[in-house]
């Protein structure tokens, strides 16, 4: 190979890496399958899962400061392989995030996307429009806000000769 099919393969090596993401939490925990248990299940038995590890994820629909501590109310989407909310999937449910301290909640506003890994710390009772609703509440040990414009566009690579029609 000459020199150009060289340049031409390291350009194209690090387009591949550069569509990579990196997760926000320690590869143990995105790994840790177990951590990944619903919602709903939390509301069904919540005595099991009070201090139990959970890391979940969705998208922010209202947030609240308190005197010591700040909540965000979460419709929960299954998480991908770095920690991300899927969108493109079924939702799973809500649940209330608790963040020791003061969060701004003009970034942690309605639509965007959040991720957290803490443990249960109960289940509280509020309502979605006219119809009561239990919320499994997840104390924060990591808190990490989606930048603007996720979900990340999906990456489209292909190789090949001949026309193609999408």
């Amino acid at each position: 190979m000459g020199r150009g099919h060289w340049r031409v393969m390291g350009l194209l090596g690090l387009a591949v890496l550069g569509g990579c993401a990196v997760s926000p939490f320690a590869p143990s925990i995105v790994q840790d399958r177990g951590l990944r248990v619903a919602p709903a299940a939390v509301v069904t038995r919540p005595g099991s899962y009070v201090g139990r590890p959970v890391l979940w994820g969705g998208r922010i629909l209202a947030s609240q400061n308190l005197s010591a501590s700040t909540e965000l109310t979460v419709l929960a989407y299954p998480l991908d392989s770095v920690g991300e909310p899927r969108l493109d999937r079924p939702a799973l449910g809500r649940f209330v995030i608790r963040e020791a301290g003061y969060l701004e909640t003009v970034d942690f506003a309605p639509n965007r996307l959040v991720s957290v890994y803490g443990g249960i710390a109960g289940v509280r009772s509020g309502q979605v429009g006219e119809k009561p609703y239990l919320y499994p509440v997840v104390q924060a040990q990591k808190l990490y806000l989606w930048p603007p414009g996720h979900p990340r566009p999906a990456v489209q690579f292909g190789i090949g000769i001949g026309i193609g029609v999408h």
